[in-house]
């Protein structure tokens, strides 16, 4: 039986149509930074510049622009942004928590930050709480709780989170079975290139009338082109 994509990580989201606007913006700002010394970066961190405290925390996280890998620094950063309000860095704060990068593993930390991350609508962190509460991991097992953070990711153009939303659909797990909701949510994250949830689509398939299927596809495919729209 097919299952949810739980191995395919608590890390940084892999951008779907309606997530690249974020990805350009960042790129835009790593650009913006990308001829700065990491003396000067640390200088405008230390004064307060958000953009140059992102590069700086994300310098020393990936080792680059500069910088040795050091993630006690990288997660300094991140902490002081987090503290900020910041939601890519409270979401990559708890990545670090989780991963005991830089700071002593503590999935409830983790938690607690994707938490404030997530209720400011960061899908990175909505995703990486669904995962907690499927895995039970620093929380007790909670299909209910991974339906709901799944599914606001989802929303907001989370590959892995749709498939895995699609997942339990299928297994009736935090919500009641639905066929075709299951395969709508798999089907959009396959048309965005999401070859685990392509490779699904069979065994979700199973058991469905022709127009159950056609109907989920064409609403699968309304998505992405509304998707689309918010690109151009």
């Amino acid at each position: 039986m097919p299952t949810i994509t739980a191995s395919r990580c608590m890390t940084v989201w892999r951008p779907s149509l309606a997530a690249l606007l974020f990805t350009v913006a960042a790129c835009g700002a790593q650009a913006a930074t990308s001829n700065i010394t990491i003396e000067d970066l640390t200088q405008r961190a230390e004064a307060g510049d958000r953009t140059a405290m992102h590069a700086l925390a994300e310098s020393y996280y990936a080792g680059r622009e500069g910088a040795e890998q050091d993630f006690v620094r990288a997660a300094d950063w991140y902490r002081r942004l987090a503290k900020m309000g910041d939601a890519r860095a409270q979401t990559s704060l708890g990545l670090m928590y989780a991963r005991g990068y830089g700071v002593t593993k503590n999935l409830a930390e983790a938690h607690r930050w994707w938490n404030f991350a997530a209720i400011q609508n960061d899908p990175g962190a909505q995703y990486n709480l669904g995962l907690t509460y499927v895995r039970g991991e620093g929380v007790a097992v909670d299909y209910e709780r991974a339906v709901r953070w799944f599914r606001e990711a989802s929303r907001r153009g989370h590959v892995q989170a749709q498939h895995n939303l699609g997942m339990l659909y299928h297994e009736g797990k935090g919500v009641a079975k639905d066929a075709r909701q299951a395969y709508y949510w798999v089907r959009v994250a396959a048309l965005q290139g999401d070859t685990v949830a392509a490779d699904t689509l069979p065994k979700i398939s199973e058991g469905m009338t022709v127009a159950q299927i056609a109907e989920a596809e064409a609403q699968a495919a309304a998505w992405v082109a509304s998707a689309r729209k918010v690109l151009q």
